[in-house]
């Protein structure tokens, strides 16, 4: 039963979620490991040998959200807030660009400081001198016309994840805001022409196989271009303190699972990852993987990105180490724009 369950989802790219379920059950190491080799030779197929490489920068940690598993909710006073400017900004994407990098991400809180106008003149700004990248947005949630004004900025990408798709689990995490909200705003952001990332938290509810398979089989209808999946990670100074850290072999499996669901998704390979796991990234990459992104947040600024404590970046300073990493391991370094195979070329 088991084997004919891998063997139907290598071929077809679907389970019944029924089947997911039954999957992840009975996922013993054997198993783990004959659904990670066709994760792995699935993403071979569609991709290459290809590592996209994206410069990631964390602009402000300022947030409104009260999130129960995040360092940088506003209730934290413990954490040093800080806002990048829109000159600071464009030089840190300009540097990237002059490095080679042809997809530049901007991380933040949800910070009504930046408001869609500010952006979106950083956006051109930005679009205007580093003319054939990809710029990424990691900024909440907004509504439809101010991401229509994004995307017309020149926005080409959105990651929003719904962090989990249980209404009950999410209602109490996110104090104030609205499971409907989240989800509405990802079928926004696809309406409107954003290659649309989606993710959530291994270890922010009860884990069972039901449950995460309720989590890929959300993630195959919406047919998500970007699809991050991180270990919970618990930091000291938010409710979830004393939770017992996500599974590094449960985020793996999902992230598995998640290519061979949907092949032409682009999966990075998530900090908390990188910082629970030995090797985080190079397990990452044989199950499935094919993004990581160094960061270029300043040096004196990027500790303060707290989303949790002791955070393992892939540092931009290490680059060349990064690179002879990738190629050592058996894959190929590749700073363009990387898009997802689910993306037709054609902004409308």
């Amino acid at each position: 039963m088991i084997n004919h369950l891998i063997t139907k989802l290598y071929e077809t790219n679907h389970l019944e979620k029924e089947e997911l379920a039954y999957l992840i059950q009975n996922c013993d190491e054997n198993v783990f490991e004959k659904i990670s080799s066709l994760a792995l030779k699935t993403r071979l197929k569609v991709y290459g040998k290809d590592v996209y490489l994206r410069a990631l920068l964390e602009f402000t940690n300022y947030c409104k959200n009260s999130c129960c598993y995040c360092g940088i909710r506003k209730e934290n006073r413990k954490v040093t807030r800080y806002r990048l400017t829109g000159e600071q900004i464009r030089n840190c994407c300009q540097y990237a660009y002059a490095n080679g990098y042809r997809t530049l991400v901007l991380q933040g809180g949800e910070d009504d400081y930046f408001t869609t106008e500010k952006l979106s003149g950083i956006i051109i700004e930005i679009k205007r001198t580093c003319p054939d990248a990809a710029v990424t947005l990691s900024i909440g949630e907004r509504d439809r016309k101010a991401y229509e004004a994004l995307f017309e900025a020149g926005t080409d990408r959105f990651l929003l994840r719904h962090e989990t798709t249980s209404r009950c689990v999410y209602t109490k995490l996110h104090p104030g805001m609205s499971f409907e909200s989240r989800i509405k705003c990802l079928k926004d952001l696809k309406a409107i022409g954003f290659q649309t990332g989606a993710g959530f938290i291994v270890g922010l509810d009860e884990g069972t196989p039901d449950r995460l398979a309720e989590e890929l089989f959300f993630l195959k209808e919406l047919e998500a271009d970007m699809v991050g999946i991180g270990p919970l990670v618990p930091h000291p100074e938010t409710p979830l303190a004393n939770y017992e850290r996500g599974s590094v072999k449960t985020t793996l499996l999902m992230m598995a699972l998640t290519r061979l669901l949907l092949p032409g998704t682009l999966i990075p390979i998530s900090t908390a990852l990188n910082t629970i796991a030995d090797n985080g990234w190079q397990r990452g990459l044989q199950a499935g993987a094919n993004v990581l992104m160094p960061v270029i947040t300043p040096v004196d600024t990027r500790k303060n990105y707290e989303i949790y404590k002791d955070k393992q970046n892939v540092d931009c300073v290490k680059l060349e180490r990064i690179k002879a990493k990738i190629k050592n391991s058996g894959f190929k370094v590749d700073m363009e724009r990387g898009d997802s195979k689910y993306f037709t070329g054609v902004r409308t």
